[in-house]
């Protein structure tokens, strides 16, 4: 009986203990170039899925995987209600991949979904599937189908579970939507989706007649006993049972059974014939099941056992089964016996036993014979020979050398019987050559002259008998190796190292001969010898120069041996040389030395490259491209400062070898250039003091010093060298001043003997060295001169030197004179108290500072430096200087129009400088805010013009000299009022005041952290309100991350780049004499 499909629909979603884990998928990519979309079919119907896949960019086919649910594969699921289909278009390189739904059910509806997947890329698509319309089971051949594998589990697991079953459809139904999700993890629902779908599309019934319906499949061996259940919700419908739609009735076969509500059929001896669809009908419902019936296989219980025997006798194969009537199948050597009529086989069987018959047995019947039921079969070796042969001489084993004749003698019984000789399984044939004879008992095969081909298994095989008389002859020939078709001179081979060396040599000899390569006295090492039929070959997969040398080849076999040597030579890049040495080095160039290579690589040393990089670069350069032939070398354009490393290369005739060891880093540098202006500063009785200035030319090794040097004039050495303006000394005279180097550009040479001449010279030196010495043109006499004073009045001091109180002073007066002058200051020819000014006298300047300057600290301050009877003098005016104070009256001269003449008199204290202007400003009387009218206003009288008539105004005045403006400033006492001309004007008064009130108030904001945030609002008063700011209740003084600003009723709070912490809640205070008013706003600072 044929299988049937298994339906792949009932989704059943994720596992229940895989419901909590993540669903790990690849990052998601874009494959598909075309999505199946969802679609709607009626049962019954077919349709078809397609997705698409771009392969331009693919090295292979993706992988396509279709599921319903989160994880049914439907792959497992292909049958006749399921296809799965692709196809490849080479010419728009697009893959096509279809799922065909034939006949669709309504369980087949759901959600499906679509993964592909290549290397690293990942995508997917979902898409669902609505199936229109009730599945009825009566008019459809495959009602019923199922997954049977799935079903049966589940019935096991319900056999084994003894806890009352549940309706979680009626639990779902008379559950609240948000409890549909608890029901399905209590009752291990795994895909809630597609049972709400499937709820929503049912009918609602009214009355339900069964409580519990059939299974939808049940499976039942042949011959065994089935029950059908059903629980009735109203015991008093009639039920009635149908097979494939036909009534069945109460038979032995089919027996009925009531037990409270269930009705139950029971189904015994099932057979093949039972294998139907099963409905059960009470009143309109009616539910349907499938039985499945499995047929046990047919068992051998006794098999064939192998037969032997001789030709002409009869064969009889005897097996057994395990039941009657079986069909079995017989096989010999894997094919079916026939059995025809005109077939030497015959087949019979008696109850359980079965035979295969041969009458004749022949040769051509040997082989193996099995006999194949459905449960197992069963094989046994059938041998077939023919009768026995007197053998009264026997072939012999023979060995026999190239060329000489070959004889093979054998004597059976009986002597009419011919025969056939063999060579290695071929038939020999009589020639020239090969002479066969056959007399009475005696065969005998002569070869005239034996050759390789002629070697083998030889056997004689009587015609018409199973027996057969075998022999072996060995051919064998001294084994010899071929050198002389290499042509190579004297036998040796050149290869450079690093390459393949496969050496193939001719030879010869029978039997083949054991070849041995050795190297020396011993086998090679790093060889691989193969031999192969006429040649042996010695292989080298990279050669090294230690492959070097003598191999010799050995030959053997049992007709002699034979040697031969064949001499390889590798020749290899030299080894590198040893790091080079850098004796000498200049500003830009250096000298290198270096031995060579102590391997030569096996070929003369040709020349030499030379690199060089910078010791913290990782950069070679090349400084030759022609060869260096000898063994130093002079790079130069270095970089002076800059430290560098240098290494050789060796090139022989095969390359170039690995470089050497870097030479230690070293450092161009240059000595500096002379010192320059070299002048004798001060001679006293025993010491000589020199300046001079740095070098010119100074150079990447800097200055560490300088070096002074001194030659007493008079020595024996001196007194007869004698050129140009001065005399030479040599080395041997010069003493070196300083034992260790000076930093500073003057030094002063002691323990001079009164009266004497020297030549003096100055040295720079660095790193690389001492420059060449300046020298002084002529030679100095060491006695103190007396130098008149002199002070050298900077010219800033000599005018005025004006300070602000406050501000620090702090003079600098050199001066000249020898021996030391001694220096006096006076002020207003007093003497200077040291509480008030400090002095600091040194040998060339004298300093006064004063820390912080008072305006009693004006006046004449007079510098007086004398040496012995010499005297000079110095006068330094200085003057500190301050604020002015305010005008001392200012009045009202005279009202006319819209202007205003006013008078006032000089301050009387004008800070120690002269007056510079004044500055006018005009309030009105009723706000008192004051407003600038005019600025550095020279005179002592002016006309305020363009005042608004109906207002009353006061007037102001300040100061202003080179410090700025006055601290205060004079108001008048009396104000003005502006009257219209022509008419008298009566002023009415009219009270303005009122209590703070906001009229613009502080709004939420947001700053961003470093970026300055303003806060602003706006308030009325009168009079005006004094305004407070508050974070957070806690008042804002005196911090300089905030400023504020008030300006015509506009507060506004500036906070210089804000931070998180400065966010929190803002209020602005108003306060006057009438009451006070305050708005908060939020500030939210983002970092």
């Amino acid at each position: 009986m044929g299988r049937k499909d298994s339906v792949w629909s009932l989704g059943e979603g994720q596992a229940p203990e895989d419901l909590e884990k993540p669903i790990d998928t690849p990052p998601l990519s874009t494959l598909l170039i075309e999505k199946p979309s969802s679609a709607t079919v009626p049962v019954g119907g077919d349709i078809v899925f397609v997705a698409k896949v771009e392969a331009k960019d693919l090295l292979r086919k993706p992988t396509i995987k279709w599921f319903k649910g989160k994880w049914m594969d439907l792959a497992s699921k292909t049958g006749k209600h399921l296809q799965l289909k692709e196809t490849f278009d080479r010419f728009t390189k697009i893959h096509t991949f279809e799922m065909h739904i034939i006949k669709a059910k309504d369980n087949y509806a759901g959600n499906y979904r679509c993964e592909v997947s290549y290397k690293d890329k990942f995508d997917s698509c979902s898409f669902d599937l609505e199936v229109k319309g009730w599945f009825n089971s009566e008019g459809q051949d495959d009602a019923g189908e199922l997954d049977f594998s799935g079903l049966l589990k589940h019935r096991e697991v319900k056999q084994q579970d003894d806890a009352p079953e549940v309706d979680v459809w009626e639990i779902l139904k008379n559950a609240r939507p948000d409890q549909y999700e608890k029901i399905a993890f209590m009752y291990g629902i795994t895909d809630l989706r597609g049972l709400l779908k499937r709820m929503k599309k049912m009918p609602k019934e009214e009355k339900k007649t069964f409580a519990k319906k059939l299974e939808p499949a049940y499976q039942v061996d042949k011959g065994g006993k089935i029950r059908l259940v059903v629980d009735l919700a109203d015991p008093t419908v009639e039920l009635k049972w149908y097979k494939n739609g036909q009534e069945i009735r109460p038979t032995p076969k089919y027996i009925f059974e009531h037990k409270g509500t269930q009705r139950i059929m029971v189904i015994n001896n099932c057979s093949m014939m039972d294998d139907a669809a099963y409905s059960v009908a009470a009143g309109d419902e009616k539910c349907s099941t499938e039985l499945f019936v499995k047929e046990l296989p047919i068992k051998i219980v006794k098999g064939i056992e192998p037969v032997k025997t001789t030709v002409n006798e009869r064969i009889e194969l005897e097996c057994e089964v395990s039941e009657e009537g079986a069909q079995v199948k017989w096989m010999k050597n894997g094919v079916e016996v026939p059995t025809g009529v005109r077939s030497r086989y015959r087949v019979k069987s008696e109850g359980t036993k079965h035979f295969l018959v041969i009458d004749d047995a022949s040769k051509e019947d040997t082989g193996t014979y099995s006999v194949m039921a459905s449960g197992g079969t069963s094989e046994a070796h059938v041998q077939v020979d023919l009768k026995p042969l007197k053998i009264y001489q026997d072939l012999q084993d023979m060995t026999v050398k190239l060329g000489e004749p070959i004889k093979l003698q054998c004597e059976i019984y009986p002597g009419n019987v011919p025969g056939r000789w063999y060579r290695n399984g071929q038939l020999i044939q009589p020639s020239d050559r090969i002479n066969i004879i056959h007399r009475n008992k005696i065969h005998r095969l002569e070869i005239a002259t034996s050759s390789l081909h002629d070697a083998g298994d030889y056997t004689f095989v009587p015609e018409g008998y199973s027996q057969s008389l075998c022999a072996k002859i060995h051919i064998i020939d001294p084994p010899r190796v071929h050198l002389e078709s290499l042509n190579f001179p004297d036998n040796t081979v050149t290869i450079v190292a690093g390459n393949k060396l496969r050496l193939e040599i001719p030879i010869s000899g029978e039997p083949a001969p054991r070849v041995v390569w050795m190297k020396g006295e011993r086998s090679g090492h790093r060889v691989r010898a193969e031999t192969h039929g006429d040649q042996t070959s010695l292989t080298i997969e990279v050669t090294e120069r230690e492959d070097s040398g003598n191999y010799k080849i050995v030959l053997q076999n049992e007709a002699g041996e034979d040697t031969a040597s064949v001499k390889i030579k590798v020749v290899d890049i030299p080894d590198a040389p040893e790091a080079p040495l850098v004796p000498e080095v200049g500003g830009d160039w250096c000298s290198m030395t270096w031995e060579p290579p102590k391997y030569d690589g096996g070929s003369p040393i040709l020349g030499y490259f030379v690199e060089r990089k910078k010791k913290q670069s990782s950069r070679w350069m090349r400084l030759n491209f022609d060869l260096i032939k000898e063994t130093q070398f002079e790079p130069k354009k270095m970089i002076e400062g800059v430290p560098y490393e240098v290494r050789i290369f060796a090139v022989n005739a095969i390359g170039v070898s690995k470089p050497s060891e870097p030479s230690k880093a070293f450092t161009p540098l240059a000595v500096t250039s002379e010192p320059t202006m070299l002048v004798v500063d001060d001679v006293t009785d025993t010491t000589v003091t020199v300046k001079w200035r740095p070098p010119e030319t100074i150079g990447a090794a800097g200055l560490d010093g300088y070096l002074v040097e001194y030659c007493i004039e008079g020595s024996e050495t001196t007194s007869n060298v004698v050129k140009g303006p001065y005399r030479l000394c040599d080395a041997d005279d010069w003493v070196i001043s300083n034992k260790e180097l000076t930093e500073k550009t003057k030094y002063t040479i002691t323990g001079l003997s009164p009266g004497c001449k020297i030549l003096v010279r100055v040295k720079a030196l660095n790193a690389a060295g001492a420059s060449a010495p300046r020298t002084l043109q002529h030679s100095i006499l060491v006695k103190e001169v007396v130098e008149p004073p002199k002070i050298r009045v900077p010219r800033h001091l000599k005018m005025t030197y004006t300070r602000r109180v406050g501000e620090a002073v702090n003079l600098v007066v050199p001066f000249m004179g020898k021996p030391r002058p001694k220096v006096t200051w006076l002020k207003d020819g007093q003497a200077i108290e040291p509480t008030h000014v400090n002095i600091r006298n040194t040998d060339c300047d004298s300093i006064i500072f004063i820390r912080k300057a008072e305006r009693s600290h004006s006046g004449k301050y007079e510098m007086s430096v004398q040496v012995e009877n010499h005297k000079d003098t110095a006068i330094i005016d200085i003057q500190i200087v301050d604020l002015p104070g305010p005008p001392q009256a200012v009045t009202i001269e005279d009202v006319w129009g819209g202007n205003v003449a006013l008078v006032w008199t000089p301050p009387k204290d004008n800070g120690n400088a002269p007056i510079t202007g004044y500055t006018i400003q005009k309030a009105d009387k009723k706000t008192m805010e004051w407003y600038t009218c005019i600025e550095h206003y020279h005179r002592n009288c002016i006309t305020i013009t363009e005042l608004v008539v109906g207002n009353e105004y006061f007037f102001r005045i300040f100061s202003e000299n080179m410090c700025g403006l006055s601290e205060s400033a004079t108001q008048t006492k009396k104000s003005a009022l502006i009257v219209k001309e022509g008419k008298n004007y009566c002023p009415v008064y009219h009270d303005f005041k009122e209590a703070p009130k906001f009229t613009q108030p502080l709004i939420n904001t947001f700053a961003i952290a470093g970026y300055n945030a303003t806060l602003n609002c706006s308030v009325r008063a009168n009079p005006r309100a004094k305004v407070i700011w508050m974070k957070n209740k806690m008042t804002i003084i005196d911090d300089p991350r905030y400023r504020m600003f008030s300006n015509q009723g506009v507060c506004t709070l500036e906070i210089r780049k804000p931070s998180p912490y400065d966010g929190g809640m803002y209020t602005c205070k108003a306060i006057n004499d009438l009451g006070e008013a305050q708005v908060d706003c939020k500030l939210e600072v983002k970092g």
